[in-house]
């Protein structure tokens, strides 16, 4: 059981969500209480880095296609 708290799956699924929240964040901070810029374009950077890392682990854990 403690193998499935961290297989790939599992992380690709918190990566997701955490994706998700910030997204989240992001258009509500745009919307109803601007940021400051600096803090905006943090937010920005790191939703981009999930996104970077959660198409490194979906190429990772899908078999790879016949050429």
């Amino acid at each position: 059981m403690d193998d499935n708290l961290h297989s790939p799956q599992r992380r690709l699924i918190e990566l997701r969500i955490e994706h998700g929240d910030l997204d989240s964040l992001i258009d509500q901070a745009s919307v109803e209480r601007p940021l400051d810029e600096l803090t905006l374009r943090r937010l920005k950077k790191r939703r981009l880095a999930l996104r970077d890392q959660i198409a490194t682990l979906e190429m990772r854990l899908s078999p790879p296609e016949p050429a």
